[in-house]
């Protein structure tokens, strides 16, 4: 599953056509599986107008490539905007959603059940896929998977970018019913438990890569799967390393990845958060070049930094 990032104009507008390049591109490369507005996709940031605006010309591309799958992620304080938002998805054709815990304040028990009974429990001709993530302030575990994948059965999926080797075998052990998408690390780990899928994010930079990846887990080749996984996990704490403190959200890195398949993908997010500079973008094709140059998209050839 790969993320469709949101390109912005310099006045911050909506950059369509380099939107649906990317996902063309993503297509192209054998993914096909594509979601907007995770926190990659600055789900957390968008109006509502821009929300429609760019749902639609998203379920208008994907609907033009046969056997691609579409999600649109859902993300605010506020369920009763997620439950407008997913209605309003719904109409233009959305079948499948990703939704995120409120993070003002960390749920309790009873809320949860309220969050996907109000999420789940009202639209029962969708499917939906939960993202675990941190900034929620309440991560779920495998037993709240269980749990709720037993009361509502088109939840069907669970996102998390774990990179701990337990937890993600507890998730293909104890929520088995449920597909779990992973990141890198985590997949590495979960390869070799069970079946799991792909959340394709630094890999993304070399999608063949990433596809050996996957299928070192589905023939069970853990030579090739920890070797991937091992140079995947140097090269994301390079990475992270480069960037420093000059931007700290997921779309600041992804949209980097989206440049290097396309130099004319601005690195800008919406305001306050702060995007990485040209100058750090290209430190990152040299460390691509200079230390992972497999790595490297055929795209960025010597010298067009």
């Amino acid at each position: 599953m790969g993320t469709v990032c949101v390109p912005w104009n310099e006045d911050f507008s909506f950059a369509e056509e380099l939107f649906r390049w990317q996902a063309r591109h993503l297509v192209r490369h054998g993914i096909r599986d594509l979601y907007i507005f995770g926190t990659a996709g600055e789900g957390y940031a968008v109006t509502e107008a821009q929300f429609d605006r760019i749902t639609r010309a998203f379920l208008d591309e994907t609907a033009a490539h046969p056997g691609v799958q579409s999600l649109v992620g859902i993300i605010s304080l506020s369920l009763p905007t997620v439950i407008e938002r997913i209605e309003r998805a719904r109409a233009m054709g959305a079948r499948r959603f990703q939704i995120s815990l409120p993070a003002w304040g960390a749920l309790n028990d009873a809320e949860l059940d309220t969050f996907f009974r109000e999420t789940c429990g009202r639209f029962l001709d969708c499917e939906f896929m939960h993202y675990n993530v941190g900034r929620s302030r309440r991560l779920l575990t495998a037993a709240d998977y269980a749990r709720l994948a037993e009361r509502h059965p088109n939840f069907v999926a669970t996102k998390n970018s774990s990179q701990d080797a337990a937890f993600v075998a507890g998730l293909l052990k104890v929520a088995p019913q449920l597909q779990h998408f992973l990141t890198e690390i985590g997949f590495g780990h979960a390869g070799l438990v069970g079946e799991c899928s792909l959340l394709i994010s630094v890999a993304s930079v070399q999608p063949a890569l990433a596809a050996r990846y996957v299928r070192a887990a589905v023939e069970r080749d853990a030579a090739t799967l920890t070797a991937m996984q091992g140079e995947m996990r140097n090269l994301i704490g390079d990475f992270i390393k480069l960037v420093g403190d000059s931007a700290h959200m997921d779309g600041a890195y992804d949209k980097m990845f989206c440049r290097l398949h396309d130099r004319r993908f601005p690195l800008r997010l919406l305001p306050p958060y702060a995007s990485v500079s040209e100058e750090v973008f290209e430190q990152f094709v040299e460390l691509l070049r200079t230390k992972y140059p497999k790595w490297l998209p055929a795209e960025f050839a010597p010298g067009d930094v």
